[in-house]
């Protein structure tokens, strides 16, 4: 006859295994922009480690380092900021960690993103950042009806009243600072000079507000305003562009005359992350070959690994193909590291723009 006692002994002994087993589980906390973590890749991931669960909080760059600087570094466990937004965020709020690069696979990623990211956030010999994303900003345009548009200037051309849209961000500002002639990267080392360089730039954008039809705030918002006609043209992430054209041919990337304004999405530690090893093995795993097209394709943005436009899914690399010369590659201008301060500026120029009354 068996043992009740024994029964017992066994009913506890199973339950101080589940116990243990939900007591080791971790949540890996990330903070990303939309589209950067789909569904069906946290499946995958969390199938390959059940004793991980992921917690998704979207966002963009000005939300993260927000977030991160309120908490010290804390509430996450897994950023990515873009790579001009980690060296200054670093050095004045101390809201990241270094990276421990022998526990990534470097070897698949793209040797010349790689080294910007390095180079763009390496503090006192410490690595701060890799690159998961890149893409550019420009010009989404309907070539049916705006064939001749390739300037951000473009965007404020009266014939062109109540079919445009523009991101009221400092994507905007830089173009048009481009477009006005001028380098606003070489005035960052200045910012009464670049803050003059933006109080011109303010005048231009608040001049093209009785141009513009509406200021578009995500991405979703501007994809309906295109394929309904209601845009013809707009500044807009590649990305974008990309997933439309799969839907109407006709809608395009056009990368600026003064070259398209280029960003390398990360990934970063906040420094008071508590999953550091699930969050190595996220990195690991979204970089693998067959998991590549499946971020690729939610985003529309490349992913920084050797051969990246090669594995897009088709739809995806055509639209990037389109869109791009070996000119215009060779045209980019990559966003340069912020130095403390300038977005102030940037965010008061905004305002300004934002409160302004279109004549």
């Amino acid at each position: 006859m068996r043992s009740p006692r024994r029964g017992f002994v066994v009913l506890g002994a199973l339950l101080s295994v589940l116990m243990a087993s939900t007591a080791q589980a971790e949540t890996l906390r990330l903070l990303t922009w939309g589209n950067y973590a789909p569904d069906k890749v946290i499946e995958m991931f969390e199938k390959k480690y059940p004793d991980i669960k992921v917690e998704v909080t979207f966002s963009n760059n000005e939300e993260m380092v927000a977030k991160l600087r309120a908490t010290g570094g804390a509430g996450f466990d897994l950023a990515q900021p873009s790579h001009d937004r980690i060296f200054s965020a670093q050095k004045e709020f101390n809201i990241y960690k270094p990276m421990d690069l022998t526990k990534i696979d470097l070897s698949v990623l793209d040797e010349k993103l790689l080294a910007g990211v390095k180079a763009n956030t390496t503090i006192d010999g410490e690595v701060y950042a890799v690159p998961h994303e890149w893409g550019t900003s420009g010009i989404m345009v309907d070539k049916t009806k705006a064939p001749e548009i390739k300037s951000w200037a473009d965007l404020c051309d009266e014939k062109y009243k109540g079919k445009t849209s523009m991101r009221l961000r400092r994507t905007i500002l830089l173009g048009t600072a481009f477009a006005m002639g001028k380098d606003p990267f070489a005035a960052y080392g200045n910012l009464d000079d670049y803050k003059k360089l933006m109080d011109e730039v303010a005048e231009k954008l608040i001049a093209c507000k009785a141009i513009v039809k509406t200021y578009w705030k995500a991405g979703d918002d501007l994809s309906a305003l295109m394929l309904s006609g209601e845009v013809i043209a707009s500044e807009t992430w590649d990305s974008t562009a990309y997933k439309l054209y799969s839907q109407n041919p006709n809608i395009v990337f056009v990368p600026p005359e003064t070259g398209a304004l280029a960003w390398i999405d990360t990934f970063a530690l906040p420094r008071k992350g508590e999953a550091d090893e699930a969050a190595y093995k996220w990195i690991n795993f979204v970089m693998q070959p067959d998991i590549v097209p499946l971020m690729s394709d939610k985003s529309g943005a490349v992913v920084a690994v050797k051969d990246g436009i090669a594995k897009m899914p088709e739809d995806k690399r055509k639209a990037v193909q389109a869109a791009f010369k070996p000119e215009d590659i060779a045209n980019l201008k990559f966003f340069a590291n912020i130095p403390p301060g300038l977005e102030d500026i940037e965010g008061k120029t905004l305002e300004r723009i934002q409160a302004a009354t279109a004549n």
